[in-house]
């Protein structure tokens, strides 16, 4: 291999690798919201985590990282609510927070959130609370996304 074959080598694999750095925080962000709303009736459904990590593997930006990395970020976030549920939520809402000036990034968070708030067939007032709180913290109008605005639990 030549010393041209090697540095189009490197460069892939560079220009991978920022891909990857690149979208670590809303793969971070996408995990912290999924945990909020899956924890917004108190218990963590089978649905909702399969949900989750189905898009995961579905996004093309995300599909960079190792399941293994999605799932311990998630249940990261999982552990810190059932720690506490003002310190879960409050670095769950510092992590998307992360995102807030990518606004496809943002809204795609939502609508993901959205689809793990249904995914057990029930998008019940707790979970859209919850995503009307992750709405705010990025600066969207939860009507946007089919949500009324609605006074937060906590």
């Amino acid at each position: 291999m030549g010393i041209l074959d090697k540095v189009k080598t490197w460069a892939s694999d560079a220009k991978e690798e920022v891909k990857r750095f690149k979208s670590k925080n809303f793969m971070e962000a996408v995990t912290a919201g999924c945990a909020m709303v899956a924890f917004a009736d108190g218990v963590i459904k089978p649905e909702e985590k399969a949900k989750m990590a189905g898009f995961i593997q579905r996004n093309e930006a995300l599909s960079v990282f190792d399941m293994s990395q999605v799932i311990k970020s998630f249940e990261k976030n999982v552990n810190n609510f059932e720690f506490d549920l003002h310190i879960g939520k409050g670095e769950a809402l510092k992590t998307i927070s992360k995102i807030k000036k990518n606004s496809d990034e943002a809204r795609l968070l939502v609508r993901v959130c959205c689809a793990i708030g249904a995914s057990d067939g029930d998008f019940d007032e707790d979970e859209k609370k919850v995503v009307s709180e992750i709405c705010q913290e990025l600066g969207l109008d939860p009507g946007e996304f089919g949500i009324s605005e609605a006074k937060t639990r906590i």
